[in-house]
């Protein structure tokens, strides 16, 4: 076996597809988001502006996030220490699950070092404990849900997105008595739409099925105290598990669980995601717990984020630009090609200063390659501007073609 050989091979076929991922050197600028510092490419620092990041409401940047996070390095040093039941348990970890409990009007919460090992360990887990479950999925789940599904050994069954007319006949064809969870999403991240929250509780209730909904892209972001679009919905109440994450709208790093205690505790003591890993660092939870505080109270964020990517929908429509329809803060413009979209990206960070990645499979199907933006608090009328006029001349010198103007 030639095993470089093999290495050289499998990273050649993603050359020759063009989905080849590059990883941008940046720094972000400390209270000036979205500006940021480009290293890439060309010898020292040039300035750009952030695009694509997560962070949608900017609070990784936020002053009180940054003081709770210096404050707790000066109390309480770097890392946790362990494991949370050998030594990596602090108070800051459960007054944030305490704070993530109530923001979900939950029993309890459980915390993991990020959104990916959330949905693994608790599905994996969940199903697991349920003698003979059988999950069911819809088809554009993220692949941490999909892995934990796998990972249970399962059996699954995979229902078209948002179909409620296809979910009901995977259901009826089951045995009432089996145990059954109903895995899905609130927020789409790639295109960008919303799940029938309460029609999908309304078949759980039927069919005897528990729900795990994740949260990752709502949490935050919607409801009046950022409980996600649960809470908007008014459905947090009916959902048995809901899944979030803190290193998107609230800024840091991590994820967790809110469900009742029972759930908790048998997750906490039984999963090997959360029962064999370091916990997160007592200073990034600190920061996540201002995060959180705050926005439970504030909705200017919120309000000026979903402004910021109204208005930038609005201008891309009216330019002609292939935006897709979305509901949401997610602003997908469509390629359809992969070396296309890397193009249009390597153009746009090279000459014009402005940071998006481009989105290929398999985080999307073959065929739907997009530049995914995600236009935040920051981002001004002036910055969306000069991104369409860069995007029109793009799509003028690359023979590219512009929809009849709305």
């Amino acid at each position: 076996m030639n095993y470089g050989q093999v290495f050289d091979e499998a990273i050649g076929r993603l050359h020759k597809e063009g989905r080849y991922r590059v990883f941008i050197d940046i720094m972000r600028n400390k209270g000036a988001y979205p500006n940021a510092r480009c290293f890439h490419g060309h010898n020292g620092p040039k300035p750009i502006t952030v695009w694509c990041s997560n962070d949608y409401l900017a609070m990784g940047q936020h002053p009180k996030v940054i003081e709770a996070m210096e404050n707790a390095l000066h109390d309480v040093g770097a890392g946790s220490g362990g494991t949370r039941n050998i030594g990596g348990n602090t108070h800051l970890h459960v007054e944030l699950e305490r704070e993530l409990a109530d923001l979900h009007g939950k029993e309890g919460a459980l915390l993991f070092t990020s959104g990916y090992v959330s949905n693994d360990a608790t599905l994996s887990t969940l199903a697991k404990l349920l003698p003979g479950c059988v999950i069911f999925s819809d088809e554009l789940n993220h692949a941490s849900m999909i892995a934990g599904i796998r990972n249970s050994g399962c059996e699954k069954r995979v229902f078209r997105h948002n179909d409620l007319e296809h979910l009901e006949q995977l259901l009826a064809a089951e045995d009432f008595d089996t145990p059954k969870v109903i895995a899905f999403e609130s927020v789409y991240s790639m295109d960008g739409d919303v799940a029938p929250i309460h029609a999908i509780c309304d078949l759980a209730e039927k069919y005897n099925a528990l729900t795990y909904i994740d949260e990752v892209h709502a949490v935050g972001m919607y409801g009046e105290h950022g409980g996600g679009i649960s809470e908007r919905d008014e459905a947090a109440h009916r959902i048995d598990i809901i899944e979030g994450t803190l290193g998107k709208a609230f800024g840091v790093m991590g994820g967790y669980i809110a469900a009742d205690t029972r759930v908790i505790d048998c997750i906490r003591s039984y999963a090997p995601g959360f029962i064999f890993t370091t916990s997160l660092s007592p200073v990034l939870v600190a920061g996540v717990l201002a995060a959180v505080k705050h926005l439970k109270s504030s909705n200017e964020e919120r309000d000026a984020q979903q402004a910021a990517a109204a208005l930038l929908k609005e201008k891309m429509r009216k330019a002609g630009l292939p935006v897709m329809p979305s509901v949401t803060h997610i602003v997908p413009l469509m390629i359809g090609d992969p070396v296309r979209a890397k193009q249009i990206s390597d153009i746009l960070l090279a000459e014009y200063g402005v940071y998006v990645q481009p989105i290929n499979f398999p985080t999307v199907p073959r065929g739907t390659e997009r530049l995914r933006f995600t236009p935040g608090p920051a981002h001004t009328a002036e910055m969306m501007d000069e991104l369409v006029t860069a995007l029109v001349e793009i799509w003028d010198r690359m023979e590219l073609e512009l929809r009849k103007a709305a």
